[in-house]
């Protein structure tokens, strides 16, 4: 029994390191596609917006397509969309075409992480639920470490198109484990299409999806462009971009972990704010020191760690804040994310556009970092106190809604 279990939860870690590919690796591998397609690196940095989109009208067609329906089944078709939409990525052969497969690819990402986290913890054993849900993001987190700089160097040296063929014949493989490892699951209770709907009448979670929104779209504003900064601003050699990142990834494990443990010890919400406002500082310091390599290879860190610090108690904070509507909940936290990821690329993309420096990235960066700041010092005001003063004792742990 325990095999079966941990192979099941191999096939989720296997769709998070996909999914993972196919968003982060674009930041990557910009001035590849824009130099194969003739376009510009901020036109290139549509194809980020086009993806995070599709990941915001994915988790709203999630809430109707997934009533009544199998878990397993519904997996099985976010895969089938994942890989469709990578392959045609790999195809794709001018700028529209590409942005319809990147929105296409974006659809099942947020679907996969919400339903996913529900498997992993049908999966587990009570005492173990967030063992499970830490092993499926997990994918993720290897994504960002190896995947991405492998990629990375994949394309630098053979072909973008290639790069994308791999990932999504790798998606079939994990079509074919999670046919074969993931058991059958019934159908979650169906509250209704309005009860799913229903926590969104209260303020808190829209301060939390502000937030995550804001603040993940400030850091993105940097991200997103990261490549062509270190390269032209910092004096990198391209062919050094593929270690970079590996340090890039490293930074978003040590903050995935310091996250958590802080969350634990303090409230997530407080964690949250105040991460936000490390990042807000960070890109301020890169604007003025993206120049000095050492810099900003070390501001670089900062900034990753700040990155995935802030997903495991936004998270929490979100579940916590949609009764009734969890799958919907977990949903619009990606969902929250990728919007922000789109702001960010365009955003950022503006500077260079107007002929600045790519350090100018970190402008709208700050901002946007700084609002969702703002938005969870609000919400720590008005709803964190209560909640974990007087009701500490029913929260669960950070630890357990790490996703």
């Amino acid at each position: 029994m325990f095999g079966n279990i941990k192979k099941s939860l191999l096939s989720l870690a296997f769709g998070t390191f996909s999914l993972g590919m196919a968003e982060f690796v674009m930041m990557g591998i910009l001035p590849d596609i824009a130099k194969s397609m003739k376009i510009s690196i901020p036109a290139a940095g549509h194809f980020i917006s086009a993806y995070a989109l599709g990941v915001a009208f994915g988790a709203i067609i999630l809430v109707f397509a997934a009533r009544k329906k199998p878990l397993k089944n519904i997996l099985l078709g976010l895969v089938s969309i994942h890989i469709i939409g990578i392959l045609l990525t790999s195809i794709s052969p001018n700028y529209l075409s590409m942005l319809i497969s990147r929105f296409v690819s974006g659809l099942p990402h947020g679907g996969f992480f919400g339903i996913g986290s529900i498997v992993a913890s049908k999966l587990a054993d009570k005492a173990k639920d967030s063992q499970a849900v830490a092993t499926m993001v997990a994918g993720m987190t290897v994504a960002n470490l190896i995947g991405i700089p492998l990629g990375t160097f994949v394309s630098h040296n053979i072909s973008w198109r290639v790069l994308f063929l791999l990932i999504g014949i790798f998606g079939i493989f994990v079509f074919a484990a999670i046919c074969k490892w993931i058991p059958h699951f019934d159908a979650m209770p169906d509250n209704g299409i309005l009860g799913q709907f229903k926590f969104l009448k209260s303020l808190a979670p829209w301060l939390i999806i502000a937030a995550i929104m804001f603040g993940n779209g400030g850091i993105f504003c940097w991200f997103s462009y990261i490549n062509p900064l270190l390269v032209k601003v910092s004096g990198f050699k391209p062919q050094s971009v593929s270690l970079l990142m590996i340090i890039a990834g490293a930074g978003m494990c040590f903050g995935n972990f310091i996250g958590g443990k802080l969350a634990d010890k303090y409230t997530p919400a407080k964690v949250a704010g105040y991460t936000q406002l490390v990042a807000a500082i960070s890109l301020i310091l890169i604007f003025f020191l993206a120049g000095n390599n050492v810099c900003s290879v070390i501001l670089m860190f900062i900034c990753t760690a700040c990155l995935f610090a802030i997903s495991a108690p936004q998270q929490l904070l979100i579940i916590q804040y949609a009764p009734g509507g969890e799958i919907l909940g977990a949903a619009s936290a990606q969902m929250a994310f990728n919007l922000g990821n789109a702001l960010g690329a365009f955003l950022g993309g503006l500077p260079p556009e107007a002929g600045l420096s790519y350090n100018y990235t970190t402008v709208p960066g700050y901002i946007l970092a700084f609002v969702g700041f703002v938005c969870f010092m609000y919400f720590i005001k008005k709803y964190d106190r209560y909640n974990f003063v007087k009701n500490e004792t029913e929260l669960p742990k950070t630890s357990e809604c790490k996703l």
